[in-house]
């Protein structure tokens, strides 16, 4: 059910037995679960990046970091950090406008 030409309705059409097993359901419920199923993987990412930002919250970042020097940020992220100066990848990840990608590559390039 991870691809998207594949549904519940398909796969109990196609399997008599599968389609015996969900028979005691309703529509909603069945609709709820293969939503859940579909989306499930991209939830569990969002969740570890949550986690993952969580961790970095109190990461200083240098004052005189050089923000120009990271060709791969966004231009709006690069103009924000330049004007803003956010003190820790914390701050920086609720600068609206910044993808948490920007946030990700200005982690990689403190590392260095």
């Amino acid at each position: 059910m991870l691809r998207p030409n594949i549904d519940l309705n398909s796969m109990s059409t196609a399997i008599p037995r599968l389609k015996e097993a969900l028979n005691g359901y309703n529509t909603e419920t069945l609709e709820q679960a293969e939503i859940q199923v579909k989306y499930d993987v991209y939830i569990e990412k969002e969740k570890e990046l949550v986690a993952k930002m969580a961790q970095l919250e109190d990461l200083l970042i240098p004052e005189n970091f050089n923000y120009d020097r990271i060709s791969s940020l966004s231009n709006e992220a690069l103009q924000k950090f330049k004007k803003i100066k956010p003190r820790t990848l914390g701050q920086a990840s609720r600068i609206s406008g910044v993808n948490p990608s920007d946030v990700q590559i200005l982690m990689v390039f403190m590392g260095r």
